[in-house]
């Protein structure tokens, strides 16, 4: 079993805010794929138990806000016996530009508060596969500030037109693994 985590902010206030890159990404997996995600509140989260191409899935939305990600992400994995190699966090990365993503293996946090808490939760080992949406670049404002604002509408289109591109990536990555998918979107 694998479990994707898109990391995001709960609420109407935060929908279309950069820093709800992965919340967006798993909302468009969930029409492309067809499932629908439940509130569960041990988990403080939305979660889907899914079957893609034979492969058992845990699709997680944290509604711990950002800086909290870890709890759910933690909790979910205790409950389910998914180790670290077995997760895969979709999240917003402002030093890439709109309409482009990176998969990695590992790295610091970056200065990404969401990856900040689940790095602290796993422990000092922080390999653990993600997938990076560019929400850059930045402009002369402060990052809490600039992350937590709406997409203007152009950057909106343009990420629009990631997501397909997104998806096989996705797609990917659970038929051939991180490095087949890193060597073919990065």
């Amino acid at each position: 079993m694998k479990l994707i985590a898109g990391l995001g902010n709960p609420g109407d206030k935060y929908k279309f805010t950069r820093h709800n890159a992965g919340f967006m990404v798993l909302d468009y997996l969930k029409y492309q794929w067809d499932f629908d995600f439940k509130f569960e509140s041990k988990f403080n989260a939305e979660l889907a138990k899914i079957n893609r191409n034979g492969e058992s899935l845990l699709m997680l939305k944290p509604f711990t806000y950002m800086n909290l990600s870890g709890q759910s992400l933690i909790a979910v994995m205790n409950f389910y016996k998914i180790n670290k190699e077995d997760i895969l966090i979709i999240y917003d990365d402002i030093a890439l530009p709109v309409g482009k993503m990176r998969f990695r293996a590992k790295g610091s946090d970056g200065g990404h508060n969401g990856i900040k808490s689940i790095i602290k939760v796993l422990g000092s080992d922080n390999t653990f596969d993600r997938l990076k949406v560019g929400i850059g670049p930045q402009p002369p404002l402060p990052s809490e500030v600039y992350v937590l604002q709406n997409f203007s509408d152009e950057q909106l289109v343009e990420l629009k037109s990631l997501l397909p591109e997104v998806c096989s990536a996705v797609e990917l990555y659970l038929e051939q693994g991180l490095q087949a998918a890193q060597t073919r979107f990065n």
